[in-house]
């Protein structure tokens, strides 16, 4: 019997395999604090995908960061001991390392990178514990984009996206010069970041650990997702969208399959909306014992995202699914089982909230496991009863902390050192009564220097979505805005989600209505308790944000400067051009079938000359989500006005930027915009104080 490696040796193995150094369980204290600026952007560095070691001795945890030299955001797996005494940085790439996973015996952490990989796609790579560097597992075209160990730790299942077919066809160095026309002959042919939909799909395929051989395991016309290994190790759950015409519907399902080359998938779920939709990111979980399944199931398809989802479970071998807290009107995420298999685990929206939960799996009370004030992102669990999450908060980016009891202790400590050499603002709850009497809660950052004696510029910031919440986590723009003077108002509008599914679907086929009401009434109640200045209004927000930045100048001229990011305002402009058509037709109905709808939700587009403030547009030249002609249009209806407007284009961004450079530019931009026009030199507000 071998002898078993020491804490300080395995630390010391790690090291050496990366050439770094141990760093200490704690930061020194950095005398006088100052305020944030823009450089301290880049400085962010953000924790994810926390994972407990088979012995429970560690956590391995991504880390995201900036490489400002390369304008690129990285990632890298690092580990710290359960009792936080040891950190270890465990890889430094120039390219991404993220979706670290112990082996089942321990032995080895695995991590998808694209270092090495010309074409810049994942592959699966593999650290030894007992030292050495890392080395690549799979060679594989395509990308991978999700993968899971076998219970036995000698297989994998992976989920890799076919390869472009024309790029392995264009051999022939002129062709390759000229790309071949592209054919689109689906329902669905867009999507933000994939570009133009094709006969591309993303499979499950098995992977051999110890010859490295690779079968498909779910060959045909179907997109794979979130396979995850029955305890036994013979079968696989995955979600899938089997229909004719899937493009036309959101009806994911469940499906069992045998775990060898070959075998027939069965059908586990039958409900006709969606189970376990990909936007939620939620494996399916078996149980224990390999009898029982739990999952998402969602709403009717009719009320497509404003539906809530909830925890259910259902046999493996097929029967009746059962919900586990029917009256809980709440969305649930990430289910996983304890180790008894007494209890179900999960991540609990509510109300500027994300909470750990857990609910017996028979069904019954939900309790919280983690307190409020806080966004819980992921979480993990260990048979010993540990457990670890992710979680950010107002004033806290997020980090790795183990739970004990009700409290959490840090793990992680990456962003110690900036944070205390920083001054905050603060975040604090607010709520307010609609014109409509209906009560709208949210948050106010306040400068770190908050004089409650005096009346502040003040920018009321819009989320996207519509179906999101602002919500107790880390948003460096509130910050950095707070820095500078300005007081940030940050409403969740009827169309949010945290609080039920009636106030949620409250805008269904309504837009620019009750939430504008809900917005300008946050705007009116902080004017009500003299903390915002009436004549310094700024408002603005990106995709859903940007558009109901738009509903709500159209509707009100008080608001000094407007920034729209990806927004749009007339809709009918987004019915083909966009990602979003089952969504559209399953709302709105078809454009030919009920133009009243479509045009009367378009009125800031169709009324542009009520719009009267100045107005930034901005968008990514290749934003599929909410495409970068509807920018365009406002932009040209406002400068046909003669308003004061200027549009910026992000060229090769996408909905989300992959640059930081041009994150830096663009809230650089917001930030000057707002200046110009709510503290001008030379303008003094006529408000008295």
């Amino acid at each position: 019997m071998k002898k078993p490696i020491s804490k300080l040796s395995l630390i010391s193995l790690f090291c050496l395999w990366a050439g770094l150094s141990l760093l200490p369980p704690g930061l020194a204290q950095t005398s006088g604090k100052r305020l944030l600026n823009l450089d301290d952007q880049a400085r962010i560095r953000t924790v994810s995908e926390p994972h407990i070691s088979p012995d429970g001795a560690w956590v391995a945890y991504a880390v995201e960061s900036v490489d400002q030299k390369e304008d690129a955001y990285g990632s890298d797996i690092w580990m710290t001991s359960w009792d936080g005494q040891q950190t270890v940085r465990l890889t430094s790439s120039k390219e991404r390392d993220s979706s670290p996973c112990w082996s089942p015996d321990g032995k080895y952490l695995s991590f998808l990178s694209s270092r090495q990989t010309p074409d810049g796609t994942d592959q699966i790579w593999l650290l030894n514990r007992m030292g050495g560097e890392p080395e690549q597992i799979t060679t594989v075209k395509g990308a991978i984009g999700d993968y899971r160990w076998s219970p036995d730790g000698k297989r994998m299942v992976l989920v890799l996206e076919d390869p472009d077919p024309d790029a392995e066809e264009s051999k022939d160095k002129a062709e390759k010069k000229t790309p071949k026309p592209i054919v689109i002959d689906r329902f669905q042919f867009k999507e933000d970041k994939s570009g133009y939909l094709t006969k591309k799909r993303q499979r499950l395929y098995l992977l051999e650990l110890e010859s490295r051989k690779i079968e498909c395991l779910t060959p045909g016309a179907y997109n794979e997702y979130f396979p995850a290994w029955s305890p036994d190790g013979n079968s696989l759950v995955f979600v899938s969208k089997r229909e004719q015409d899937f493009d036309r519907t959101d009806n994911f399902d469940l499906f069992v399959i045998d775990a060898k080359a070959g075998a027939t998938p069965r059908r586990l779920t039958t409900f006709p909306g969606a189970d376990c939709q990909p936007d939620w990111e939620s494996h399916p979980a078996w149980s224990p014992d390999g009898k029982s399944i739990a999952y998402l199931q969602g709403g009717p398809s009719k009320l497509i995202f404003y539906a809530i989802h909830q925890l259910a479970v259902i046999p493996a071998a097929g029967g009746t699914p059962k919900l586990l807290a029917p009256t809980l009107d709440r969305n649930v995420a990430k289910p996983r089982w304890s180790p008894d298999g007494a209890f179900l685990y999960f991540l609990l929206e509510d109300d500027r909230n994300q909470v750990l939960a857990k609910v017996p799996a028979e069904g019954g009370k939900v309790v919280p496991v983690t307190a409020g004030g806080r966004t819980v992102n992921e979480f993990d669990l260990h048979p010993s009863g540990k457990i670890v999450v992710a979680e950010e908060r107002g004033d806290v980016p997020a980090e790795a902390y183990a739970v004990e009891g009700s409290t959490v202790r840090p793990l992680s400590r990456q962003n110690q050192a900036l944070l205390e050499s920083v001054q905050l603002g603060t975040l604090e709850e607010i709520s307010w009564k609609s014109k409509d009497g209906t009560t709208i809660n949210g948050f106010v950052m306040k400068p770190p220097d908050f004089d409650p004696a005096k009346k502040y510029p003040t920018i009321l910031r819009i989320h996207g979505g519509p179906v999101l919440q602002y919500s107790h986590y880390f948003n460096f723009d509130w910050h950095y805005y707070a820095a500078h003077g300005y007081l940030v108002l940050l409403g969740n509008p009827r169309g949010s989600s945290g609080r039920g599914e009636a106030f949620s679907k409250a805008i269904y086929a309504d837009w620019g209505n009750k939430d504008v009401q809900d917005v300008l009434a946050g705007v009116d109640y902080l004017i009500a308790q003299k903390m915002a200045d009436p004549a310094r209004l700024g408002v603005g927000g990106w995709s859903y944000g940007g558009m109901l930045t738009n509903y709500t100048i159209a509707s009100d001229t008080r608001f000094k400067a407007a920034i729209s990011g990806a927004g749009m305002s007339n809709i009918l402009a987004g019915y083909g051009t966009d990602q979003y058509i089952r969504e559209y037709e399953a709302e709105l109905g078809t454009p030919w079938a009920n133009p009243e709808t479509w045009i009367k939700i378009s009125y800031p587009f169709f009324h542009a000359d009520r719009i009267q403030t100045p107005t930034l547009f901005l968008c990514g030249d290749k934003d599929f989500n909410v495409p970068l002609l509807n920018s365009e249009q406002m932009y040209q209806a406002l400068r046909s006005l003669g308003r004061d407007t200027q549009l910026v284009i992000y060229p090769g961004q996408f909905h989300e930027f992959k640059k930081p450079g041009y994150e830096r530019d663009r809230l650089e931009r917001y930030l000057n915009w707002y200046d110009k026009y709510l503290m001008p030199a030379h303008v003094e507000s006529k408000s008295k104080p």
